[in-house]
C-alpha cells in the first residue's frame, strides 16, 4: 500500500486526482498505475484500470487471477467492473469512497451473487494516509478556484 500512496502522490504532482493503484502476484509487483484521465484525455484511465492494462501487457494475458490489487481509493463501479472481468483474486482499498464507491459504499457490486467472479475486499487499509492525500487536492483546488475568482 506505500507503493500505491506513492504513486497517488504522483498522480496529485501531475494535476490528477491523486489515486494510486499496484497489482501483486506472490509477493511480485507485477504492474502499477496511477489516476492520468486529465493528461491523457482518456475518461478509463483511472489507476486501477491503468495497472490491469499493465499488468495485461506484462503477463500477456487478460486473466490476472490470483493477484492482489492494492489501491488508495476505494474503487467506483468501472473499475470494479473491469478487476472483476480480469479475475483479479483480491482488492486491498484505502479511503472509502461514499460518492462514487462501488465495494461497499455507494454500491457492492463485488458481493452481487449474479456476477460471476468473486473476489476478497479489505477497505479501509492506510485509509487516513489515502484520505488526507484527497482532502489536500480538493481543498487546494477549490481555494484556487477562489482566488481565481477574485481576481476576475
Amino acid at each position: 500500500m506505500q507503493r500505491a500512496l506513492e504513486l497517488a502522490r504522483r498522480a496529485g504532482a501531475e494535476a490528477e486526482v491523486p489515486v494510486g493503484a499496484v497489482l501483486v502476484r506472490s509477493n511480485e509487483v507485477i504492474a502499477e498505475g496511477w489516476n492520468c484521465p486529465v493528461s491523457t484525455h482518456d475518461p478509463t484511465a483511472h489507476a486501477e484500470v491503468v495497472a490491469l492494462r499493465a499488468g495485461g501487457l506484462r503477463e500477456l494475458n487478460y486473466r490476472l487471477g490470483k493477484t492482489t490489487l492494492y489501491v488508495t481509493l476505494e474503487p467506483c463501479a468501472m473499475c470494479i467492473g473491469a478487476l472483476i472481468n480480469a479475475r483479479v483474486a483480491r482488492v486491498v482499498f484505502g479511503a472509502w469512497d461514499l460518492k462514487a464507491g462501488a465495494c461497499g459504499s455507494l454500491l457492492d457490486l463485488p458481493r452481487d451473487l449474479r456476477l460471476s467472479h468473486r473476489m476478497d475486499i479489505f477497505g479501509g487499509v492506510c485509509s487516513e494516509e489515502s484520505g488526507i492525500l484527497l482532502r489536500s487536492f480538493f481543498e487546494t483546488r477549490r481555494n484556487v478556484r477562489w482566488v481565481d475568482k477574485l481576481i476576475e
